[in-house]
C-alpha cells in the first residue's frame, strides 16, 4: 500500500488548485478505473482530488439542437435519462452496455472518457516490464503474446493495445466535443481527444496537466434520433466489446436514398475509430442489404493483425452491416 493524501474539493478552482500543488496528484470521481489502476500498481499517485463534490457537473441538457452532459454525471443516470433513451438511442444503448449496474451507478462521464485499457501487459506491472504505455521505451510485449483482444486498426510498432470504450465510439460517430477547464474553458473535438500510439502511446489524450474535463457534448441530427450500438462479446453481458459499431442513419424523403450515416467501430483499434471510408461509400446510394454489405467491407481497410487477432478483420465489417440493417429496418 502506497500512502497518499485525500482532498475533497468543493468548487473548481479549489479542485485545479489542489491538483496543482501537489506533483504526482490524480482527480477521483467515481473511482472505478483509478481505484482499480492502483491495486494494479499502474497508477501511484501522491494525492487524490475528490471532485465528487463539484456543483453543477451533474446535470444532463438534452435540447433540441444539442446533448449537454456533465462530466459528473453517472452513467447510470444518463443512460436512463427519458429524452436521451427515447430521441438519441445510441447514446443511452452504448452506456446500459458498459460494466455492470454497480459500476454504471458509480462511474462518471469524465471518468468513463479517461479509462485505460484492458490490455494484460499494460495491467499487470509485478508480471510484464514490457509495455511503452506504462514504461515507456520499454517495448511492447503483446505484439508477440497474446493478442487476441488486441487492435488492428491505429497501431503501431510502439502499441497495439485496444481502446476499451463503449460511449466513446457513440461520441466519435457523432461528432462530440469536450468541455475542460485549467483556469479557462477549452473545446477539444473528439476525434483530437483520443491520440494514436505512435512512438508515445503513454499520451493518450491532448490534456494540460491538471485539466479537468467539466462536460461533453454532442450536437442532435436526424441520424443521431435513428442510431443504434451492436456491441459483439464473448459472452453475454459484464465483457468488453471484442468488436462493436455505433451507427446512425437518415434517408430522403424517398425512404430509401442515404442522405446521411455515421458509423464508429469499438473494440478493433487503439482509440474509438470513426469508418468515415464506410459512410462516404453510402451517402447518396440506395439503403438495401447488398450496399450496405459491401461498403461496410471497407471499415477494415489498412488493417493489420498481429496473429490471434486476425478474426477481427472479417468480424467488424460484420458488425457494422448488422448494426446499419437494424437501425434502417432491414434486419
Amino acid at each position: 500500500m502506497n500512502n497518499f493524501e485525500y482532498v475533497r474539493a468543493t468548487a473548481i478552482p479549489d479542485a485545479l488548485r489542489a491538483v496543482a500543488d501537489q506533483a504526482g496528484s490524480r482527480f477521483l470521481a467515481g473511482g472505478t478505473t483509478m481505484v482499480d489502476l492502483m491495486k494494479c500498481g499502474v497508477e501511484v499517485p501522491s494525492a487524490l482530488i475528490d471532485i465528487t463534490r463539484l456543483p453543477g457537473l451533474d446535470t444532463i441538457e438534452a435540447g433540441p439542437a444539442s446533448v449537454r452532459i456533465g462530466a459528473l454525471s453517472r452513467m447510470s443516470d444518463v443512460a436512463d435519462h427519458p429524452t436521451i433513451r427515447k430521441e438519441f438511442p445510441v447514446l443511452s444503448e452504448s452506456l446500459w452496455r458498459g460494466a455492470s449496474a454497480q459500476l454504471r451507478n458509480m462511474a462518471t462521464i469524465g471518468g468513463n472518457l479517461m479509462q485505460r485499457t484492458r490490455c494484460s501487459y499494460f495491467r499487470e506491472p509485478g508480471v510484464y516490464s514490457a509495455c511503452n504505455k506504462r514504461n515507456p521505451g520499454s517495448g511492447c510485449a503483446a505484439l508477440e503474446g497474446v493478442n487476441r483482444g488486441h487492435a488492428v486498426l491505429g497501431t503501431s510498432p510502439s502499441c497495439i493495445a485496444t481502446n476499451p470504450g463503449d460511449f466513446a465510439v457513440a461520441l466519435v460517430a457523432f461528432d462530440a466535443a469536450v468541455y475542460v477547464e485549467n483556469g479557462k474553458p477549452r473545446r477539444i473535438p473528439i476525434d483530437d481527444f483520443f491520440t494514436l500510439p505512435g512512438d508515445t502511446p503513454d499520451v493518450e489524450h491532448p490534456l494540460s496537466p491538471g485539466e479537468l474535463i467539466v462536460a461533453v457534448e454532442i450536437p442532435t441530427s436526424p441520424a443521431l434520433r435513428r442510431s443504434h450500438y451492436l456491441k459483439v462479446r464473448d459472452r453475454e453481458s459484464y465483457e468488453f466489446a471484442v468488436a462493436s459499431a455505433a451507427v446512425g442513419l437518415e434517408l430522403e424523403a424517398d425512404g430509401r436514398t442515404i442522405r446521411d450515416v455515421r458509423v464508429a467501430l469499438g473494440g478493433i483499434a487503439t482509440r474509438p475509430w470513426r469508418a468515415r471510408t464506410v459512410e462516404a461509400a453510402l451517402v447518396g446510394r440506395t439503403f438495401d442489404e447488398p450496399t450496405v454489405r459491401a461498403a461496410s467491407r471497407l471499415a477494415t481497410e489498412g488493417a493489420v493483425d498481429h496473429g490471434e487477432d486476425r478474426f477481427k478483420i472479417d468480424l467488424a465489417p460484420r458488425v457494422v452491416a448488422r448494426a446499419l440493417l437494424t437501425v434502417g429496418g432491414t434486419s
